[in-house]
């Protein structure tokens, strides 16, 4: 029977020490070379420190990439910065990445918010993995709900769940149905 309770501290540390559990939306590119876009994503998903609360885009135009987002820690925006330095076939770096407030009281609804979705009937197969669907981003009390869901129920479920939660002010729900 301890091998739930030692199962469940992994995942807890893993999604809360960020090691890697954040995905990266792209915006098309007509004009990209799909190897460089393929590189310049697994670039940025190795970052250390992204976690689920962190939600990173790009975009490559002619071999300038277009960073946004917004990232809990300072320390990601640098790290996503310089690696994409190395890169070959990149020509410039446009970061606009938002560094979020340093707060415990986004830290709790950050907290609150994840536990809140993840225990919803159909939404905890969302935050499964090292790269979950629906990021959490918390500023100053209000919360954004990014990323990609099966279906429109599900976007609704996480909708209601997130604005069940204590001390949130406001839930903005970007989140986009999967298209098969």
């Amino acid at each position: 029977m301890r091998m739930p309770t030692k199962f469940a501290g992994l995942v807890f540390s893993a999604l809360f020490l960020g090691t890697g559990c954040a995905t990266l939306s792209a915006a098309p590119s007509p004009r990209a070379p799909e190897p460089l876009q393929e590189t310049v994503r697994k670039a940025l998903v190795t970052i250390p420190f992204l976690s689920v609360f962190d939600d990173l885009s790009y975009r490559v135009d002619s071999g300038i990439v277009t960073l946004s987002g917004a990232v809990t820690q300072p320390v990601v925006k640098d790290y996503a910065e310089n690696a994409l330095k190395r890169i070959p076939g990149v020509t410039a770096i446009n970061d606009q990445i938002e560094v979020l407030p340093l707060s415990p009281f986004d830290d709790q609804i950050r907290l609150r918010t994840f536990r809140a979705l993840s225990r919803t009937s159909s939404l905890y197969r969302y935050f499964m993995g090292t790269q979950p669907s629906i990021h959490i981003v918390v500023k100053n009390g209000h919360v954004t709900l990014d990323g990609v869901v099966r279906n429109a129920m599900d976007s609704q479920l996480a909708y209601m769940a997130a604005n069940q939660v204590s001390g949130v002010f406001s839930v903005t729900n970007d989140l986009r149905v999967e298209i098969r």
